[in-house]
């Protein structure tokens, strides 16, 4: 399915407890393959640093529930700087979309200071909008988002079933790659945030292992979650 231009994805979240974390995982190492990005059993780390304007248009429209709401962020992985992302996920009702351009280590420098002079010049729409984001909008970095995603994909359909463990905020700096860094787990108890996310359809082999009717289904932000997590620390 496409709108405005983008390949739209289903997506479902589910907090789930510690026991069902278990139990599914276990299910699924026998139906599906890690992602291929995965270092060991456990998955692989992201870290993300999120941007929002200076009213939190990103912040306040997924509280209010904006039909049509985009986050811009950049992402890095096992706290690497070999890979380094601008993305821009956009949430149309049900539906997801995600944008995504490469970013040096200098220009994510630059960014992290409110200069996004680097983006202008760009032959990509993402990194034109997102400098305009910056420069016209204010768009500045709010939080850092940290966890360890577990994931399992299958082909047709493209699929991915998700665990996201030990949701952090960065409570003390906007710098992805701060050695100082310190981290607060931001979703309390025995919790696994699980997302499946596929195309157009989802298997029945796969949807009767994950039995998504079985769960409640959440609209949960990590963003959010976080952006309240480091609140307590900085009245903003």
């Amino acid at each position: 399915m496409e709108f405005q231009g983008r390949k739209l994805r289903n997506e479902y979240k589910y907090y789930i407890h510690l026991h069902e974390y278990m139990t599914l995982r276990h299910r699924l190492t026998k139906i599906m393959n890690m992602d291929e990005y995965s270092i060991d059993g456990e998955g692989y780390g992201i870290r993300s640093l999120y941007f929002d304007g200076y009213q939190n248009h990103s912040l306040y429209d997924k509280n209010n529930g904006v039909f049509k709401r985009d986050k811009y962020r950049i992402r890095i992985y096992n706290g690497q700087d070999d890979r380094i992302t601008l993305e821009r996920k956009s949430k149309y009702g049900d539906y997801i979309a995600k944008e995504g351009a490469a970013l040096s280590r200098k220009e994510y420098e630059a960014l992290l200071v409110g200069d996004a002079q680097c983006l202008k010049d760009k032959d990509n729409l993402l990194c034109n909008e997102f400098y305009h984001a910056v420069t016209n909008r204010a768009f500045r970095p709010t939080v850092i988002v940290d966890y360890t995603r577990e994931a399992y994909v299958y082909p047709h359909g493209n699929v991915r079933v998700t665990f996201d463990k030990r949701v952090s905020a960065g409570v003390n700096t906007i710098d992805l790659f701060d050695d100082n860094l310190a981290l607060e787990e931001a979703i309390s108890g025995p919790i696994t945030v699980m997302e499946v996310k596929f195309d157009s359809y989802l298997p029945d082999f796969v949807r009767k292992v994950v039995q998504p009717d079985h769960y409640v289904r959440s609209a949960i932000s990590k963003y959010v979650i976080c952006r309240e997590s480091k609140y307590k620390h900085h009245k903003e």
